[in-house]
């Protein structure tokens, strides 16, 4: 049954069904027919020994990626914003992998000054080389919410903070080339058009849902305009798609959506899947700036309405560079690596 199940999860067409329909595709009955169940995301140990970078590492999706990178040998170095927290997932995840290279960091990504300490204390211990950045981290409010410099709470954690680390880390990432930076994005960024001129969405009443699918597509466009930027340094950025996750963060933002579905929900650890897949495959080296979901590539949108112009994204980059404190590092040729 294992073998024919991997048979049908080859399928190009049985695969572009399953991505379409959605519900099938997205929740654990479309990865177990993909064929992806017991298929190491790193089949030549490219990772062992290298270091990675998982913002949100305490729970759901990012401790699942954290102890699957761990799995593989790889020196994971785990951001959470609450220290003991991230002992108690640092403690789950070595029991479960024998792994003592562990290492725990603080940063609460929607806080700049908080990213930029983060940024240097990471850059000093990794300036040898960082092999995959993970932005996982991410927060879903019951309100409008700020962070500590004023911004969106929701745009701030998902998109402003993890593209301030990105650039701190980009000498690093640098050096460990050939390098991933890796957007955990939703699905429910399919249900949103870019808002160029406004990107807090301050002409709106307030959907949390809406406003974090919302960060959601901005994470998917950002990753494209990073990759141009980047890749001549050796580093490919790419957004992926988990899926429909059973994680704490369902729970609690999502109740209603997690008790409808919470059987066919995913485990954390399927929906990590492509993240540690992406860090170490050749396929993706060869074509960063894309989505993916169960280590394929994905449309970024499904319905023509939800498309932004070339003028849209470049006003959303230098926007976000902008409130990001990064005008200075905007790039019209980034350069040889």
């Amino acid at each position: 049954m294992k073998d024919a199940v991997k048979t049908i999860g080859g399928s190009g067409a049985v695969d572009w069904l399953l991505d379409r329909t959605v519900l099938p595709g997205f929740s654990s009955i479309g990865y177990r027919v993909r064929g992806l169940a017991g298929a190491s995301p790193d089949p030549e140990g490219r990772l062992a020994g290298r270091d990675v970078v998982v913002t949100g590492a305490n729970s759901g999706i990012g401790a699942a990626a954290a102890e699957q990178f761990a799995a593989l040998g790889a020196r994971v170095h785990m951001v959470v914003r609450d220290l003991e927290r991230g002992a108690d997932a640092r403690a789950r995840i070595s029991e479960a992998t024998g792994s003592d290279e562990l290492h725990l960091h603080r940063g609460d990504l929607s806080s700049l000054a908080s990213v930029r300490e983060l940024g240097a204390a990471l850059a000093e211990e990794l300036g040898t080389g960082i092999a995959a950045l993970v932005h996982n981290a991410g927060v879903m409010t019951q309100e409008r919410e700020t962070s500590v410099d004023g911004r969106e709470l929701t745009l701030a954690t998902h998109v402003l903070g993890p593209l301030l680390l990105t650039e701190l880390l980009v000498p690093a990432l640098a050096a460990g080339a050939p390098a991933s930076v890796v957007f955990v994005t939703s699905g429910g960024m399919y249900t949103e058009k870019l808002a160029a001129d406004d990107l807090e969405l301050e002409r709106r009443d307030f959907d949390g849902p809406a406003f974090y699918a919302h960060a959601k597509r901005i994470q998917v466009i950002l990753a494209g305009r990073l990759d141009e930027e980047l890749a001549p340094r050796g580093i490919r950025v790419h957004a992926m798609h988990p899926g429909w996750a059973d994680t704490p963060g369902v729970v609690e933002s999502l109740p209603r959506f997690h008790s409808t579905l919470g059987p066919i929900l995913r485990t954390p650890a399927e929906g990590a899947d492509t993240i540690v897949w992406l860090a170490a495959s050749d396929e993706a080296a060869a074509a960063g700036g894309r989505l993916w979901m169960d280590r394929r590539m994905r449309p970024a949108h499904r319905v023509p309405w939800t498309h932004e112009t070339a003028a849209e994204r470049e006003r959303m980059r230098t926007r976000l560079a902008e409130m990001a404190g990064l005008e200075h590092l905007l790039r019209e040729d980034p350069g040889p690596g």
